[in-house]
């Protein structure tokens, strides 16, 4: 299984409207990109000071599955129209689970 783990900080002027719009984008791909095995998305919870602000953890049995995810249009048009004019800072990392 290959686990997908994004970490976001926004720009300090997006808004909470942005944000949950990025959110909301984000819950309907498991129900456009059937090779999503399990998804995850949320904001941190504010117990550590200087953690990203959300996350993405996504699971899918093959490398290639995971392709058709990050290669997806509906996926490429969130991360473009919704999640890079908020973001600061990103982190990720695809690891084997």
């Amino acid at each position: 299984m290959i686990r997908h783990v994004v970490l976001f900080t926004w720009t300090e002027d997006a808004t909470e409207e942005q944000k949950a719009t990025v959110a909301a984008e984000l819950r309907e791909l498991p129900g456009l990109i059937p090779q999503i095995r399990a998804y995850t998305i949320g904001g941190d919870v504010g117990v550590n000071q200087g953690n990203h602000e959300f996350a993405v953890v996504a699971d899918f049995d093959t490398v290639d599955d995971y392709l058709v995810y990050r290669d997806h249009p509906r996926h490429l048009a969130v991360v473009t129209d919704h999640i890079r004019p908020i973001m600061a800072a990103r982190a990720a990392v695809q690891i084997e689970a």
